[in-house]
Formats: C-alpha cells, sequence, structure tokens
C-alpha cells in the first residue's frame, strides 16, 4: 500500500533527513521525500497498519529534525 503525505520541513538537507529517518522505521518498505512538493511518499510493508507505521515514522523524524511536521 502506498500513501501520500503532506510535510512542513524547513530546506532540502531537512528533507533528506526524515527521508533517511523514514526509511528505517518498521513496517516501511520505502519513503520519499519532496523537499519542493512537500510531501512524503511512503510504501508499506504488507500486513502494516499505515495509521501505526506513521506515528512512528514522525516520532523517528522528529528525533533528526525536531520541528518538522507530518499530516497524518
Amino acid at each position: 500500500m502506498k500513501k501520500t503525505y503532506k510535510i512542513d520541513v524547513d530546506c532540502a538537507n531537512c528533507a533528506n533527513k526524515m527521508e533517511a529517518a523514514a526509511n528505517k522505521t518498521e513496517g516501511v518498505k520505502e519513503a520519499v521525500v519532496s523537499f519542493m512538493t512537500l510531501k512524503m511518499k511512503v510504501e508499506f510493508e504488507d500486513g502494516a497498519v499505515p495509521g501505526e507505521v506513521m506515528e512512528r515514522v514522525r516520532e523517528n523524524c522528529r528525533k533528526v529534525e525536531d520541528d518538522c511536521e507530518i499530516f497524518l
């Protein structure tokens, strides 16, 4: 399953940090962050519950960029 989320991030480097953190999150098969469109596209692993996974993604992203936001 793939979903797209709107994000708020200050710079391209921060977006790269968010992408790396999201890709390390359990339940995420692949995440791609676009600073230009302020969107995060996430492909979930089979059987993953998107809402639960995205809460962990948000937590992980805030560890590397504390003022980022993912609108769920």
